[in-house]
């Protein structure tokens, strides 16, 4: 499948999304400087959230509005708060997506509502994102997948009928272009949370590509998700973490994000295939394994022995597996030490 100009698959390197979020606080030059430095690091693609406060939840009072976790990035904030800071404003999303393609990478967006979706089809996104936490809003499933554009569902706490539930719904609404990422939804996520080996049962359950939405700290998560199969890896990015952000504790700053394309890249090209006995590459350092050679001079007519033979580096002799073989055989002329051992010296 193709997502833009970009083909995704086994046989090419992994799709680097920079999820920008709100990192940008609320500031438009500094969501811009944000794709500039995605771009400068290797990524191949930036994504936005595309929602407002209101069609994101209720400003109510009532406690069911406000976060309660005490272990939470933002314990005691009220949703609808939260999510006013966070929010991208729409006409942001034509500037952002526009530089991004200037600068090489493809734009996209997580739609939270139907007017999203709408907007963001209108911009002609190359493809959709659904977030962890609309996985079971099969509705809007169902919108999105109506566009005829690639889908990317992230799959959080969902159980194995729920992710069954969303991708029949997409298939259904006639999309059959789809990637399901591995996602846990904690913010941030512990490595022992994040379970990769899922990876690789998604692909082989619902026959689809996968990958990983990683809210763990570093890029080593990452990387091993390469190994196990992962085909598009998304991150979140922010500039500088001292300087805050809505998610900026568990994003990377722009060295971080190069180093996890440049790994990334090195993780998928190590996958090769099943392979034995050595690779072009290696073929001249076969002359470094071991093999039989005289170890002091030798006279015509003497018997081989462990005295005048040793198995040793290099491998211009006989191979080792032949030394019981020659114990006892007679030299067929004289040998200088050094010689390596062959079959025509033998008598």
């Amino acid at each position: 499948m193709r997502i833009g100009d970009r083909e995704i698959g086994p046989k090419q390197p992994p799709f680097i999304i920079a999820e920008l979020s709100g990192n940008h606080n609320q500031q438009l030059d500094l969501a811009l400087k944000m794709v500039e430095a995605a771009a400068d690091a290797g990524a191949d693609a930036i994504k936005l959230q595309t929602f407002t406060a209101d069609s994101m939840t209720l400003d109510s009072e009532q406690q069911d509005f406000v976060i309660k976790e005490k272990d939470s990035l933002w314990a005691g904030r009220k949703l609808h708060e939260l999510y006013a800071q966070a929010a991208t404003p729409y006409d942001w999303h034509q500037p952002l997506f526009e530089r991004a393609k200037e600068l090489g990478m493809e734009a996209f967006s997580s739609p939270f509502d139907e007017q999203a979706v709408d907007f963001l089809a209108g911009l002609n996104v190359p493809c959709f994102k659904i977030a962890s936490f609309e996985l079971t809003d099969l509705p809007l499933i169902k919108s999105v997948a109506s566009k005829g554009k690639p889908m990317i569902l992230s799959t959080g706490m969902a159980t194995l009928a729920e992710i069954e539930e969303a991708v029949t719904t997409v298939k259904a609404a006639g999309c059959e272009d789809i990637i399901l990422l591995k996602c846990t939804s904690t913010y941030p996520a512990e490595p022992g949370n994040t379970n990769l080996r899922t990876i690789p049962n998604l692909r082989e359950t619902f026959g689809v590509q996968v990958g990983l939405s990683d809210h763990t700290a570093g890029i080593g998560a990452a990387v091993a998700a390469v190994a196990l199969g992962a085909q598009v890896i998304e991150k979140h990015f922010v500039l500088d973490r001292a300087a805050g952000g809505v998610d900026a504790a568990f994003s990377l700053e722009p060295a971080e994000l190069k180093a996890l394309v440049t790994e990334t890249r090195r993780a998928w090209q190590a996958l090769g295939a099943v392979r034995y006995g050595g690779t072009e590459a290696e073929e001249k350092a076969r002359q470094y394994r071991r093999s039989i050679y005289v170890c002091r001079d030798i006279q015509p007519g003497e018997p081989f022995s462990p005295e005048n033979l040793r198995i040793v580096r290099p491998a211009f002799g006989l191979a080792p597996k032949y030394w019981d073989g020659v114990q006892g055989k007679v030299a067929k002329c004289a040998l200088s030490k050094g010689t390596p051992l062959s079959w025509d010296v033998i008598a």
